[in-house]
């Protein structure tokens, strides 16, 4: 995962490509973790749930610049 710096200079549409990533592959490691198979690095659904919260945290933060921009 990128550095939080350079994930803050992304713009919406990268953040929402990059969340839709990240959701894809949560959802094989959870198949794989429902189906009973070990996955390759257990901490990385973690990881990735922690990722996830972040790019939403900054996909908000820009929506509220834009709303204090507009004000």
């Amino acid at each position: 995962m990128k550095k939080v710096e350079e994930l803050r200079k992304l713009s919406r549409e990268d953040i929402d490509k990059r969340l839709e990533e990240l959701r894809k592959v949560l959802m094989k490691a959870n198949t794989q973790i429902s189906t009973g198979t070990p996955p390759e690095n257990p901490g990385q659904v973690r990881a990735i749930k922690r990722n996830i919260a972040r790019l939403i945290t900054f996909k908000k933060e820009k929506t509220e610049e834009v709303k204090e921009q507009k004000k």
